[in-house]
């Protein structure tokens, strides 16, 4: 009786492995399933952003920002000294207005890129590192960007937790720009917070 428990055990240990390691998420194909949502949400409201700016956000809002890592990459904009040096209300509060500004960013820049088109590049190798890299090309009516993602698994989910698009980096971007304004404040956290704007300079 042992003997069947044992094999028993041994045989749902090994079933639960395979299991999981049959659902595990394509990094490639989770971002390609957002990229082309949000695609097709930007064709069905063209003309929303003109109309009414917020509405617009929103709908990317509620595909975009479950997707990335805001905490992860609020700490890299703000550099290690600053990070250091800021209270967790300040952290806190970074987070949000970091957020907001790059949604906002986003939101804008996509507003402008009219007949999008986005291909992603599939990796033959389904084997994935806790880092994966997601290359696209988002293609316009009259120009092709290349995009590239940096993604972190965070349990069974993954998360963005850096942009490159058409060569902008754009945690390095915001990161210098977050530590010119801190500078520019002399390490007043409060006054570089309410300052903060983000403008990565994409534009078409």
């Amino acid at each position: 009786m042992l003997s069947i428990l044992k094999n028993y055990f041994i045989y749902i240990f090994i079933l639960s492995i395979s299991l999981d390691g049959i659902s595990e998420i394509n990094p490639h194909e989770f971002i390609d399933s957002k990229a082309q949502e949000m695609v097709q949400v930007l064709k069905e409201n063209s003309e929303l952003f003109y109309a009414d700016k917020d509405a617009y956000e929103n709908k990317i809002k509620v595909i975009f920002e479950p997707i990335i890592d805001f905490r992860r990459v609020s700490a890299l904009v703000m550099g290690k000294k600053y990070y250091v040096a800021a209270t967790k209300e300040q952290r806190d509060e970074f987070i949000e207005v970091f957020k907001n500004s790059l949604l906002d960013t986003y939101s804008e820049t996509l507003a402008q890129w009219q007949d999008q088109k986005i291909v992603t590049d599939f990796p033959e190798s389904l084997e994935f590192k806790k880092q994966v890299n997601v290359k696209q090309n988002l293609f316009t009516s009259s120009t092709v960007y290349p995009i590239k993602y940096t993604v972190r698994k965070d349990g069974n989910e993954w998360k963005i937790i850096n942009i490159v698009v058409n060569g902008v980096n754009l945690g390095l971007t915001f990161r210098n720009q977050f530590r010119a304004l801190a500078d520019s404040h002399g390490g007043d956290m409060n006054q570089t917070i309410a300052s903060w704007v983000s403008d990565a300079g994409f534009d078409e």
